[in-house]
């Protein structure tokens, strides 16, 4: 492969962020919230084996842009490595389209310089300012998992630094088992340094997106069926305040040959909102006026992959609309044969008087993650964005646990905040075997809650 602008290794500071700015480590959630004890910045690559070595046990969390939206990007009362700064493409190949880059350089920043040159993102998450290293220890999925899988089935190497050893390359041919660890091991495995990743060629920045209405989970089954055979992209958005009637609105795009400029709007949210703005009775007249615009949409559309792939992108701090207590995501997976329970599921959320802004419903493939722990797996998966409002939306969806649970389901560590350890332990039934590739000095609020460390 060829440098773009490979940067050698050197010393630098390592020092500990200002502790007055270490409350801005928090999840997009902001829930719940965390205080850290140090937080290191970190500029070079050969900084991390030192501020590995200088560690206590079970003391450090590798963190990025802090977009998962729970706990396991958290690492309350103890350390942070923030690894944004490494943030530089080391290697390429255009005829290939594989790229090498350190962990910290967001998908964002990378879109800027592949698409002009003919390639895409094999698999991209809701949102493009996440860090490569975040989207490997994720293993985040996307519109076009029935086709793609997940991100980590497109890493084709990792260059992982550890504080028990020198660091360690591993692909799925080379340190296989520590490789399956880290990808979906949420961190715990070591530090990603830097990555190599299959990108997908494509023609043109556009999408051509189709918008279909449905009223019922099996029109919305049907529609999902179909598109998946025709369409690289499918996702739906669903009205979870509609009561007993499974509502949506099916989205399913391609590729296109299509070039479009786009320049997009940057609305910053200044300030936490006060709780009462997002309150059930303006959301429900939100998603009927959503739905029925949408509805009413005539054919196709060439847009912009940018507006397709990333809605909330262009407001800033968008999370910062639910007020001072934040928001919690739930994202669940439920096998096909569980489909019913999906529809449960919102007609409870609907029926439960919680304000839910957004609902997002897909169905995953038949494509096996890589990774150890990684969440997506055949069957349907729903996300639901909710106000934190203390107890009882606890209890919601402690309530929603069970329904998964009785289901064969799994939560989604990435966006969880709150699951006891019998929800992870029954979705997550092999995560005992991630504990010996766990490094000695790393450990999170999540992994802490969920395994009782």
């Amino acid at each position: 492969m060829t440098s773009i602008c490979a940067v050698p290794d050197r010393q630098a500071f390592l020092g500990p962020a200002d502790s007055s700015k270490t409350e801005r480590y928090q999840s997009w959630g902001r829930y719940p919230k965390a205080g850290h004890r140090k937080v290191s910045k970190i500029y070079w690559r050969d900084q991390l084996s030192e501020a590995l070595r200088r560690a206590d046990s079970a003391s450090l969390l590798p963190y990025g842009m802090g977009r998962s939206y729970g706990d396991s990007c958290l690492n309350s009362g103890r350390d942070l490595l923030d690894c944004s700064a490494l943030n530089r493409i080391l290697d390429y190949d255009w005829e290939t389209g594989r790229i090498c880059v350190e962990a910290g350089i967001t998908l964002g920043d990378l879109l800027e310089v592949i698409v002009p040159r003919g390639w895409f993102l094999p698999v991209t998450p809701g949102t493009k300012f996440v860090t490569v290293g975040g989207a490997i220890a994720n293993d985040v999925h996307g519109k076009n998992h029935h086709r793609a899988g997940t991100f980590g089935c497109h890493v084709k190497q990792i260059t992982l630094y550890r504080s028990d050893t020198d660091p360690v390359v591993c692909s799925p041919s080379v340190n296989t088992d520590l490789f399956q660890a880290t990808i979906g091991g949420l961190g715990l495995t070591g530090v990603i340094g830097s990555a190599e990743i299959q990108l997908k060629r494509i023609s043109g920045n556009a999408i051509d997106v189709e918008t279909l209405s449905f009223r019922t989970l099996d029109q919305f089954l049907e529609l999902s069926a179909i598109s998946d055979q025709s369409h690289e992209y499918t996702v739906a958005w669903v009205d979870c305040l509609a009561g007993n009637q499974t509502r949506g609105i099916f989205f399913r795009g391609n590729h296109t040959e299509k070039n479009l400029p786009y320049r997009p709007p940057r609305i910053r949210v200044p300030f936490r909102f006060p709780e009462f703005i997002l309150n059930r009775p303006a959301l429900k007249l939100f998603n009927r006026a959503y739905y029925r615009f949408n509805a009413r949409k005539p054919g196709s559309e060439l847009v912009h992959f940018d507006p397709f792939f990333y809605p909330l992108d262009s407001i800033l701090n968008w999370n910062l609309l639910y007020g001072r207590r934040g928001l919690v995501q739930y994202q669940c997976v439920l096998p096909a044969a569980g489909a019913g329970a999906v529809k449960t599921i919102i007609e409870a959320v609907s029926n439960s008087g919680e304000a839910c802004f957004l609902a997002v419903l897909k169905a995953f493939g038949e494509i096996q993650s890589p990774g150890l722990l990684s969440f997506p797996r055949s069957g349907l998966t729903l996300a639901m964005d909710l106000p934190m409002r203390g107890n009882r939306t606890l209890a919601l969806l402690a309530s929603l646990d069970q329904l998964v649970l009785a289901n064969s389901g799994a939560v989604y560590p990435a966006k969880d905040s709150r699951m006891s350890q019998a929800i992870f332990n029954a979705g997550f039934p092999n995560w005992a075997s991630l504990a010996p590739y766990i490094d000695p000095k790393f450990s999170s609020s999540f992994w802490r809650r969920v395994t009782a460390e």
